[in-house]
């Protein structure tokens, strides 16, 4: 076991609550980040670039196939195998939150690309589901469990907003637990259905769930009605005959009262659980192993390495599984301290050996970082939660970035775009529409198609430094503006002319001329 302090060179500002770790052969990437992706990292996806102690995010691609992916904040991730004989790994994601705090409900399938001596390139599809639709939410589970053959992704607990018929203006942000319903889907087919089983009687939101053959522990989370961390600890079955599936649940004694721990297995059996909250003015510095057998479970206590002070007094932390037995989590810096990374990250490893170099691809030129947002909620941790941002409630800095705003907007006043149509002209956003950043004030996006501007346009734009300006901000001087229609302007035929008009129109004129002259 090894604590070791690391440096993040880019991007470091990407690295913020609620993001995800994917683990394909040995590569570890970030997913997740707070502000919509930039057009320098149209999908928002980084490769883990270690390198002794420095780290590197470096932007990734997608297949021309796949689906867009917004990043998206708490959402369930597992892994899972279709193929035993190619031991292909695929992540399955579903929920979690948009930077415009909008709540997901859709479910992506993403698959990694390997090509001889070129960047891994990922392959993401969304999975259409029917029938009992679990509502958009985060800081819930997913996993999937084998039976008799066969297979099935398992969802539950997490938190939603309230429903549309109790949501006003004044509590629109405000989120409760969901219904402890336990939602069965089958990916083959999309078919979702929901289970009630009367041993979970209440909602949980960011528990640890550990799956194992046709078998699911659930252990701690947060009642957000209660404001508790309940030590319970459930056994949830699953049987999948042919017909109707069979779900039983067993709640168990020796639970855990923890919520946001980080997961890591050090073995087919064994996993090891890292840190969380033990309540909102308490975190937890504790590690755990837990074994999981045909026997059941067995937690015990696991010693935990030398904590350095800054994790001892940090009143948040945050993180993720990067495989391979180790965790990447950080916490924040002090605001007295005088430091440019506004969090200091450690990777804590479990395995014998060092964790190795993530990555040995060519360095490519580093790019601006993008703009940190506001703390997430339920990474808190001090005696009156009102001095932290809570990011349930509205924050106007989600809309004031340049980053944030994200597709789904309101350009201009006549501003018609329809995201779910319309096909681009010029777009890295995948199937998106093509934006451009104006940059009157502190800036805003504005659709390409609404600003008339041609592909050949948005192509000079996108590789020249000018700042752009969209057709609501050109009545100062500016570098570059939004091609002005020009109405056409209406002009009178001449009548023809004929060779005998001018002397018609000179003899008068030379009469009185002469008469005037000899007068």
């Amino acid at each position: 076991m090894s604590l070791q302090m690391i440096s993040v060179v880019n991007y470091s500002s990407l690295i913020q609550p609620g993001f995800s770790l994917l683990n394909f052969k040995d590569q570890v990437f970030l997913f997740g980040q707070k502000g919509w992706p930039k057009r320098s990292c149209p999908t928002g996806v980084f490769l883990l670039d270690l390198n002794n102690s420095e780290l590197k995010l470096r932007p990734v691609t997608f297949s021309n196939n796949s689906c867009y992916l917004p990043p998206l904040r708490y959402p369930a991730i597992c892994s899972m195998l279709l193929n035993s004989d190619t031991e292909e790994i695929h992540y399955v994601i579903h929920g979690g939150k948009t930077p415009n705090n909008e709540l997901s409900n859709k479910m992506y399938v993403m698959s990694a690309v390997y090509r001889a001596n070129k960047k891994t390139t990922f392959c993401c599809t969304e999975k259409e589901l029917d029938g009992d639709v679990p509502l958009g939410r985060y800081g819930h589970s997913i996993n999937v469990v084998h039976s008799r053959g066969k297979s099935v992704c398992v969802i539950f607990g997490g938190r939603s907003y309230m429903p549309l018929g109790q949501r006003n203006t004044e509590n629109w942000n405000t989120v409760v637990d969901c219904q402890p319903h336990v939602f069965l889907i089958d990916l083959e087919f999309g078919c979702s259905n929901s289970y009630v089983l009367p041993e979970l009687q209440r909602g949980l939101s960011f528990h640890v769930s550990l799956a194992r053959n046709d078998t699911i522990y659930i252990l701690g989370g947060h009642c957000l009605e209660s404001n508790t961390r309940p030590p319970t600890l459930y056994k949830l079955k699953i049987d999948l005959p042919l017909g109707s599936p069979d779900l039983s649940c067993t709640l168990l004694t020796g639970g855990l009262s923890l919520s946001s721990a980080i997961v890591t297995q050090i073995s087919s059996k064994t996993f090891v659980i890292v840190g969380g909250y033990e309540s909102d003015s308490q975190k937890r510095l504790l590690c755990n192993a837990v074994t999981l057998d045909d026997d059941g479970i067995n937690i015990t206590e696991r010693d935990v390495p030398e904590w350095t002070a800054e994790v001892k007094h940090g009143k948040i932390w945050f993180g993720s599984d990067m495989g391979n037995s180790a965790v990447l989590f950080g916490l924040p810096v002090d605001s007295k301290q005088l430091s440019a990374d506004s969090n200091f990250f450690y990777i804590l490893n479990f395995g014998e050996e060092q964790v190795p170099q993530l990555c040995n691809l060519p360095s490519t030129d580093d790019q601006e970082d993008s703009i940190p947002l506001e703390d997430s909620e339920e990474f808190y941790i001090t005696a009156d939660a009102s001095l932290y941002d809570d990011d349930d409630a509205y924050n106007s800095d989600d809309e004031e970035d340049d980053s944030g705003t994200g597709y789904w907007i309101t350009c201009c006043a006549g501003c018609e775009m329809d995201v779910n149509t319309w096909v681009p002209y010029y777009s890295t956003e995948l199937n998106k529409p093509a934006m451009i950043h104006c940059s009157n004030g502190e800036g805003h996006w504005v659709h390409a198609q609404c600003m008339s501007l041609s592909e050949s346009m948005l192509l000079h734009l996108s590789q020249e430094t000018s700042k752009y300006f969209c057709s609501e901000h050109t009545r100062l001087p500016r570098d570059i503006h939004t091609p002005q229609k020009m109405t056409p302007v209406k002009t009178t035929p001449m009548k023809p002319c004929h060779r005998k008009t001018p002397s018609r129109v000179m003899t008068p004129i030379k009469k009185s001329f002469l008469r005037r002259l000899f007068q």
